[in-house]
């Protein structure tokens, strides 16, 4: 596809730099709402707050609000983004940009409200779901106007992932208002099956890409790592499966191979991608570690029914890898290069990120294995390492996200 050179009169322009393109607003509101929805949810669990029980399960509101309030606006912040690289189509910008932030923003406001027990929880999460809904299908829209527009169809697979996360988060709503719990357990596993599945996808393509680009550009010769269609192939057909076990038929049987299956099918594949140099560049370590930490995540699935630890402990190993690592290394790396800036030189503030979700990991995960009776101990070392990663995140790159670039490009 040929694009064209814009000149100088009729380059995009916006209001203010933070919203010349969906990463700077979207990672920067979602990162100071990390830190403001575990803040909350530490005052809830402690009971100091108290959320109407009647209304919503205080687990699936922490759940919720991890899932498609803080890890969407980072896919959307992503997306949105790679979406203009990968068909060159404009994603949008400037005030409508702003109106796609602005639904996201006001559904958080809404679920807020029903954690600090402000009004009726009934009329917030209303209001909330109006914009939630909104805002997921104004941003799938207009990913999949651009990728139709070059007929890069290759690209459907992202495309249908965000109309079943939109479906998910219906589900959430449509199950408190009923009154049934069950459809928000299904809505919440399946937003958080559905977010690994593109970050498996999505991290398939980049993963080994940064790590060539950012290993050969200090090397003398260039570094190709391995991939495999097979591996791809097999990766997606036993996620499908543990997916499908794990959420609607379970059986410890079928989840014990498939959470098997997925995970040793991606240690295959970090084998193939793995070079002593990733461990020089944090940037690359830190996405290395994160697909790591969700195949152990996969295996502790897979052994969990058979030695009776609680089926939490999976589900938050692969959340705060999958997630949680994941995300802050991919925005780490995507605020930098997309701002003019080298990402082979980030600000030394990233390690310190890095080592906190790490031990978020293992105080979450990892200690209440082997010492429960320390749990509450634990979440809150784990609660706040979460919290100090994101609030050092702000502080280095909100600035970066809110200037314009060096280089004086749109972008």
């Amino acid at each position: 596809m040929m694009l064209q050179i814009q000149s100088p009169s009729d380059r995009p322009t916006s209001p203010h730099a933070i919203l010349n393109l969906a990463f700077r607003i979207f990672f920067s509101g979602g990162a100071v709402f990390a830190i403001v929805t575990m803040l909350l949810w530490v005052f809830v669990f402690m009971g100091k707050t108290e959320i109407d029980v009647m209304t919503i399960n205080p687990l699936y509101w922490h759940a919720h609000e991890m899932l498609y309030g803080y890890t969407m606006a980072i896919i959307a912040g992503f997306l949105l983004t790679a979406v203009k690289t990968w068909t060159g189509v404009m994603m949008p910008y400037g005030y409508r940009l702003l109106g796609i932030f602005s639904c996201w923003l006001l559904a958080r406001f809404g679920w807020i409200a029903v954690g600090v027990g402000v009004g009726s929880p009934k009329h917030w999460l209303a209001i909330a779901a109006i914009f939630d809904l909104l805002f997921m299908l104004w941003s799938a829209g207009v990913i999949t106007q651009a990728v139709m527009s070059v007929k890069q169809y290759k690209q459907m697979g992202i495309i249908s992932k965000l109309t079943l996360l939109t479906i998910g988060n219906g589900l959430c709503y449509w199950g408190i208002y009923s009154g049934n719990m069950e459809y928000v357990r299904i809505g919440v596993y399946l937003g958080l099956y559905l977010i690994l599945g593109i970050v498996l996808t999505i991290g398939r393509r980049v993963v080994p890409f940064f790590i060539e680009r950012g290993i050969s550009f200090d090397g003398d010769k260039e570094v190709q790592v391995k991939n495999s269609r097979v591996l791809d192939v097999l990766s997606l057909l036993t996620f499908l499966v543990f997916l499908i076990v794990d959420v609607f038929y379970p059986n410890k049987y079928l989840l014990s191979m498939s959470a098997l299956g997925v995970g040793l099918v991606n240690v295959i594949r970090l084998l193939g991608w793995y070079h002593r140099g990733i461990w020089q560049k944090p940037l690359l370590w830190s996405l290395y570690l994160a697909f790591l930490g969700m195949c152990l995540a996969f295996a502790l699935f897979a052994i969990q029914p058979w030695l009776g630890f609680s089926h939490s402990l999976a589900v938050h190993a692969l959340a705060i890898s999958g997630v949680g690592m994941m995300t802050v290394a991919m925005m780490s790396r995507v605020s930098l290069g997309h701002t003019g800036r080298s990402i082979h030189q980030p600000p030394k503030a990233v390690v310190a990120m890095f080592v906190l979700m790490g031990c978020a990991f293992v105080f979450r995960v990892l200690l209440p294995l082997v010492a429960m009776d320390y749990y509450t101990m634990w979440l809150m070392i784990a609660q706040s390492a979460w919290i100090l990663c994101f609030v050092l995140f702000c502080i280095t790159y909100i600035p970066i996200l809110s200037k314009p670039r060096p280089d004086k490009l749109f972008g």
